[in-house]
Formats: structure tokens, sequence, C-alpha cells
């Protein structure tokens, strides 16, 4: 009976360390980047994240002075799509398949990027042009492990309640502060960017989910070649 009683207050020691009031049992978790430097571990993370092969990222800042939203998607296939809001300066989505990139804005978008003449007339519609390969949906790009040196290791946190080991850069004025996930694979799963050039918050997640890309209806499309020509 006694034998009972023990493990029974085991039990419920253990039940109250799930859900964050005690601890159970005397290990501590052992750090996955034990021994490693805070540039090794970037240059894991950028692995794992490329190798995900899917991916969604989302994010607010500044470019150029000017206030920016925008989420998009990553496919495996290396298609992408997404939406940008400017703020004053319009909205659009945007989306890559095969050869080819479309973008759709507003007005505003349009006035903004191409001036007032060409506003009314393209708002609303796809307009396509040649998939630059190295655009902006680029993942070799966008997790240059060229760049993630320098860094060092900063005490861990925590990005929507998933625990990570936090890395920081500073250079010229601007300081770059990466997440990693410490549980699982070593995925990024947040980017601080501050200082005076284009500071701003991206935030990574669903690795390795299915995205479907699909090319907008021909009817809908106009060629930009053809509206410069014009």
């Amino acid at each position: 009976m006694a034998a009972n009683r023990k493990l029974l207050a085991v039990a419920v020691a253990c039940s109250a360390a799930v859900i964050g009031l005690a601890g159970c049992g005397s290990d501590e978790e052992k750090d996955p980047f034990e021994g490693m430097s805070a540039d090794k571990i970037a240059d894991k993370a950028a692995d794992a994240s490329k190798d995900a092969g899917s991916f969604k990222v989302s994010g607010e800042g500044k470019q150029d002075g000017k206030p920016l939203k925008v989420e998009f998607a990553i496919a495996k296939s290396g298609e992408c799509k997404g939406k940008a809001d400017g703020g004053a300066q319009g909205t659009a989505e945007f989306l890559v398949t095969g050869d080819t990139q479309y973008m759709k804005g507003d007005e505003a978008f349009w006035k903004d990027a191409m001036g007032g003449a060409q506003g009314s007339r393209l708002k609303d519609k796809w307009v396509k042009t040649p998939n630059e390969k190295k655009g902006f949906c680029n993942a070799d790009d966008m997790f240059k492990s060229s760049e993630l040196k320098g860094l060092k290791r900063e005490k861990d946190a925590e990005v929507d309640g998933e625990k990570a080991a936090v890395l920081t850069k500073n250079k010229s004025g601007k300081k770059s502060t990466f997440y990693v996930a410490t549980e699982g694979k070593p995925y990024f799963l947040k980017v601080v960017t501050t200082g005076k050039e284009d500071p701003g918050t991206m935030y990574f997640s669903d690795y390795g989910k299915p995205v479907v890309v699909k090319a907008p209806p021909a009817s809908e499309v106009m060629d930009l070649k053809e509206l410069m020509a014009s």
C-alpha cells in the first residue's frame, strides 16, 4: 500500500510537469547544439530549412523606408505564391510557376510601380514576365549560409511556444537575430532585423507541407512585353 502511494505521488508530480507546474526527474534537457559554434548552428539550420523542400514565410517591416507586409509559400518544386501589402503603395498577389512569374495588383500598386497611366489599365489583372531563377522564391538565396558568419549565440528563447537557439550578428549598424528550433529539425523559426536600413521580422513555418501553385486563367493575364511595346 505504501508503495502504491509513492507511485501515485510520482505520477502526480509528472502530470504537473506536463502542464508546467513542477519538475519530474533529475535529467536536464540536452542542448542539441552542444559544442557547436553559432556559425555552425546557422549552417545546420540553413541546410535543414532548404532540405525541407517547402515552407511558408510571413512578416512585416520596411523596404526603402516604406512599410511592407508579406506572406508567401514556397513549394518543393521551387514554385511559389503569396501576397504583399505596401499600405499606401498598394497590395499585390504573386505566383511563380514553370517559366513564368505572375503578379496582380490593385490600382495603387500599379500606379506606384509603373505610373498613373497604367494604374487603372492593369488593376486586378495578372501581368506575366519570364521567371528569373534567382527571384524572390529561391530558397538558396533566402538561406545563404555564406552570409551567416560572425554570429554569436545568446540565451535561448521561444517562438510561438517552440524552443529556439538565438544567434545574433551586428554589422554596420544593423543587427540580425536568428531563431533556430532546438527540438526536431533545426529549422529557422524567425529572423529579426533592426537598424536604419530595412528593419523587419519574418516568421518561417509549415516546413515540408505541400504547396500547390496554379497559373491563373489565360483570360486574366496580360504580357508585360506586349504592354511595354504598346
